[in-house]
């Protein structure tokens, strides 16, 4: 997850008295805003729940802050959620989970009562449910799938995205719902006119589209969603082949069409808008791709020509997002204005001893992020065992609001699949292929080689964070995302 505090607000309790609530900003979007006791209890029950190192909280202080102590804590309190979200013991966990998901209700002011809510399947058609504004991602996902009869041992291979459509027509993911979020308050934070929440595919791996088709729920969900993308013109299909698509069409062969269709040009992709990139120029315009374990550019030529270039995730060293700050004067109100711009720059090997850094212009740049980093959580845990339970399961924790009034919550399994069934979406991700392959091997045996393959790559992640910049790039490494993948790579893939 990609945290930022990039901003306050002040506000005046019930006695009169002002306090400032520092405004979190999750991959790219405003999420909640809490006080700085609120964030203390939360490290708090942290220490006293998982058993793992956490970073210095910032200090509590005796006398009123200034101005600049303001500004200090309100970065040391960025630090501190972006480096605990790196932690993936503790962004999977309930109390986190439920911390935000809380602070984002009582951001929004809400009452937590069932109303009216709409999920779209990728042809558009609608899905109405009753949902309330405390429910996670993950509940409305499962009351999604019990209306269409999905067997639950499906569910986890699904997700809700958040889709816009823009004033041409065209249709873009703007980001992935997760546990930590309610998708009704969500979608009321998106500033843009046609927004959906839809339902599809929630893995990378187009293997388990095999898993799926046996049942004839989830093999409608794989086709509506393969056909939307085809017409969309995600799907690029071959020119001898459209005829033969189109009467699987006309048939209703939902089978033989995705088989066909499966094996046809970014199908398992997610496609981005229109962009710039340095690679191989400076200005360059692309289409950004990202899908089977690959970032493909489509580049588009000066001559009309188009050709593409394809980044396998493996090869890429580390990445990181970087905000940028551009000042002008707006000539009306002779006024300074902020504009904001993102990029993604990714280290990438492009020889045996060679190094490159390759950066892509786009305000879609932390879902390109967020899409890297699942993919390759997904690639990884082919090849480690499950892990273990979440340890705060059925457990209960504290919810501090902002006027010091505690709520107390009971933890539930985040994952709601079936007792032995892997759990597909990254952010909450269980396989256990591993060790079925490895011919029943202990997991200490197993691990251990790992180990040794890897290195000391794995878990290496350092602080990525979002970071703000004026014109040049920062020249920190503080801001880097350390592909664990990366040491996967052996002399055959140069």
């Amino acid at each position: 997850m990609h945290f930022s505090i990039p901003d306050t607000q002040e506000f005046i309790d019930g006695s009169g008295n002002s306090f400032v609530s520092y405004n979190i900003h999750i991959n790219g979007l405003f999420h909640c805003s809490v006080r700085y006791k609120q964030m203390l209890n939360l490290h708090e029950q942290l220490v006293k729940e998982i058993d793992v190192t956490l970073p210095t909280f910032p200090p509590k202080k005796f006398f009123p802050l200034t101005a600049n102590q303001q500004e200090d804590r309100r970065l040391s309190l960025e630090k501190y959620i972006q480096t605990i979200g790196q932690n993936p013991a503790i962004n999977n966990s309930e109390l986190l989970n439920g911390f935000l998901l809380n602070a984002q209700q009582e951001t929004s002011a809400r009452v937590m009562e069932n109303d009216e809510f709409v999920v779209y399947l990728m042809n558009n058609q609608e899905i109405k449910l009753q949902v309330s504004t405390g429910d996670s991602s993950t509940k409305v996902l499962e009351k999604i799938c019990r209306h269409l009869n999905l067997p639950p041992q499906y569910d986890s291979y699904f997700s809700l995205f958040i889709i816009v459509e823009n004033e041409n027509g065209d249709v873009n993911i703007l980001r992935k719902l997760h546990d930590f979020e309610s998708p009704s308050l969500t979608r009321a934070n998106v500033n843009f006119t046609n927004v959906q929440v839809v339902l599809g595919k929630g893995y990378w791996d187009i293997k388990n589209d095999s898993k799926l088709i046996s049942d004839p729920v989830a093999l409608n969900l794989l086709y509506i969603q393969a056909v939307a993308e085809v017409n969309r013109g995600w799907i690029l299909v071959p020119n001898p082949l459209q005829t033969h698509l189109q009467d699987c069409y006309n048939k209703n062969n939902k089978n033989e069409y995705l088989k066909l269709v499966s094996s046809f040009k970014y199908y398992g992709f997610i496609q981005f808008a229109p962009c710039y990139c340095d690679f191989p120029q400076a200005n360059t315009k692309v289409q950004v791709a990202i899908g089977r374990n690959e970032l493909n550019l489509r580049i588009f030529m000066e001559n009309n020509e188009e050709h593409e270039a394809i980044f396998k995730v493996t090869r890429m060293r580390c990445w990181r997002i970087t905000t940028l700050q551009n000042n002008f004067i707006d000539k009306n109100n002779k006024e300074e204005t902020n504009d904001y711009s993102l990029e993604l720059s990714f280290e990438y090997l492009v020889a045996k001893n060679q190094l490159q850094w390759i950066t892509i212009s786009s305000d879609q740049s932390i879902l390109m992020s967020v899409c890297l980093q699942s993919m390759i959580d997904e690639l990884l845990l082919r090849h480690v065992s499950s892990p273990k339970n979440n340890q705060l399961s059925g457990k209960s924790w504290t919810y501090i609001m902002r006027d010091g009034h505690s709520r107390i919550t009971m933890g539930s399994n985040i994952s709601q699949s079936a007792p032995g069934t892997p759990t597909i979406n990254s952010d909450r991700v269980q396989k256990d292929k591993f060790n079925q392959d490895s011919g029943g091997r202990s997991d200490d045996t197993v691990i251990k080689k790992l180990s040794e393959r890897f290195s000391n790559a794995r878990n290496k992640k350092t602080d990525c964070r979002m970071t703000t910049r004026l014109k040049q790039p920062s020249t920190s490494n503080c801001d880097i995302m350390e592909n664990n993948a990366f040491h996967m790579i052996g002399d055959e893939d140069l």
